[in-house]
């Protein structure tokens, strides 16, 4: 990686760098300073690249109608959302930036530094958005700041932002200022951006920022039509990416899981922004370990392999897929005889999601046909399964719920409140996963021998629509003979 050619102390900044806005400086010595001559010569022979005509990005207009709908929420108040900033990784080096979900949510924008600002109105809301512009030639921002330009790649200007989003866009290094000045009551979402929240310190109360985050988060749980479209291209990305690590399997064996993570990421970086979050490439024993994210251990013929992945969008909207495979294309008996447990509970789960169920009955569904399963293999003594779920004693073996809402993130909507989503009640245009397991522990003494170091979950991710629901990721064969011959086939 190179580094920046920046002076080595301030001293040899020209005037032109005094009157701007700080410029990151490296002062270890490495660099020769700039000269009068070189400053010069930077500041011209550039060509005019502003782009004109610019056709608004394809959310704009349901980015338009969120906005709409949290001015209705909060009449008179100034809502602050921002897109946070960059992290370091190590000294000089950053984390690959991703945009709040809130501020992407409502905006369709993912640059780093911005801020939606909802100004109150005598009419709802005036939006303005804050970005950086172009990196300044005069000034030498464009190839002297560490985030010039330059260095990183040119950013749209503010008239090309504006064409593109659909809202008036400034400089963000004026809405420091702006916010400090600003009047009336104020609401932020807090935990991004630190100089916005140092702006508004004597402005807001954490009770009133968590009820906007909150309902954020709620307006989240019904998806629109653009969001649903990019949830279906997300899955069947990700049936792609299952499709390339079941063909590589072979090289898997010849060196470790990190070859079936890489294999996936390898898709979801050419057909989306990235992974939704951490894969999960448990092979063996690892499958019982809930998030195995070291990807580190072997993969052997005759053991299982739990994949758990998702393509992230390049809008940001993720699949959270799973299956577990044989990893030599065959389950064993006692393999068999889990998976179509799981198979089953996850059948029973699927179908309890519909319109005006609750949000737990899929979860109670999966839930006692695992619970029947444990019963019927002796795992439980002598215990009815009613009694059994009266206790949770199946928890032991299947450990989590059975799923989550989904969306811009793969846990989507988590600062709901718990009766809008934990006790709430289903309507069309909820996505959510369906994953029941099973896990029995290497160390678990409570069961057979020959049940330990397995792990199985099958996982989906269903919406709810106005009959029923549809299975977006049903590209992926989910029934134990069908992963068979679908592996066979993959693997010639």
């Amino acid at each position: 990686m190179s580094e920046e050619l920046i002076p080595e102390t301030p001293e040899q900044e020209t005037e032109e760098n005094e009157a701007a806005e700080p410029i990151k400086q490296r002062k270890n010595g490495l660099y020769p300073g700039v000269s009068d001559e070189l400053a010069a010569n930077m500041k011209s022979g550039w060509a005019d690249t502003e782009l004109h005509g610019l056709e608004p990005i394809a959310q704009a207009e349901h980015t338009a109608a969120r906005r709409a709908a949290l001015s209705a929420r909060f009449p008179g108040e100034r809502l602050v959302i921002p897109a946070g900033n960059l992290r370091t990784r190590s000294n000089d080096t950053e984390y690959a930036f991703r945009a709040s979900t809130e501020y992407a949510y409502l905006t369709g924008d993912q640059t780093q530094d911005g801020v939606l600002v909802l100004e109150p109105t005598a009419e709802g809301h005036e939006a303005t958005i804050y970005l950086l512009p172009r990196s300044n030639r005069e000034n030498g921002e464009f190839w002297l700041d560490g985030q010039g330009e330059l260095w990183v790649g040119r950013r749209h200007s503010l008239a090309e932002a504006e064409q593109l989003l659909g809202i008036p866009a400034k400089d963000v290094r004026e809405v420091a200022a702006a916010l400090t000045e600003a009047t009336g009551p104020v609401r932020n979402v807090r935990g991004h951006d630190a100089s916005i929240e140092a702006a508004l310190t004597d402005k807001v109360t954490a009770e009133r920022d968590e009820e906007l985050r909150v309902h954020l988060s709620e307006a989240r749980l019904v998806k629109d039509a653009f969001e649903i479209a990019e949830l279906q291209k997300a899955c069947d990305a990700t049936a792609r990416g299952f499709e390339d690590v079941v063909k590589s399997l072979d090289k898997a064996e010849a060196t470790s899981e990190r070859f079936i993570e890489g294999t996936f990421f390898l898709r979801a970086r050419i057909e989306g922004n990235d992974i939704g979050y951490g894969s999960i490439c448990a092979a063996g024993p690892h499958a019982t370990t809930l998030h195995w994210v070291r990807n580190d251990g072997a993969v052997r013929a005759g053991e299982l392999l739990l994949l758990d992945a998702g393509v992230e969008t390049n809008e940001l909207y993720t699949a959270d897929v799973t299956r577990t495979l044989p990893i030599n294309g065959t389950f064993s008996p006692l393999q068999r005889k889990i998976y179509d447990a799981v198979y089953e509970a996850q059948e029973a789960g699927i179908a309890a999601v519909k319109p005006g169920a609750t949000f737990r009955d899929f979860h109670d569904a999966s839930q006692r046909v695992l619970a029947e399963k444990l019963v019927e293999w002796g795992l439980l003594g002598d215990l009815s399964v009613d009694k059994v779920l009266e206790l949770g004693l199946q928890r032991r073996w299947t450990l989590h719920g059975t799923g989550h809402m989904l969306g811009m993130d793969v846990h989507d909507c988590a600062a709901a409140r718990t009766e809008a989503y934990v006790d709430g009640i289903l309507e069309p245009g909820v996505c959510l996963t369906v994953e029941p397991g099973l896990y029995f522990q290497t160390d678990d003494l409570t069961v057979p021998e020959e049940y330990r170091g397995i792990g199985v979950r099958i996982e989906d991710d269903i919406l709810v629509t106005e009959d029923g629901n549809r299975n977006l990721s049903d590209k992926l064969p989910r029934q134990a003979d069908e992963v068979e011959a679908w592996m066979a086939q993959l693997k010639g």
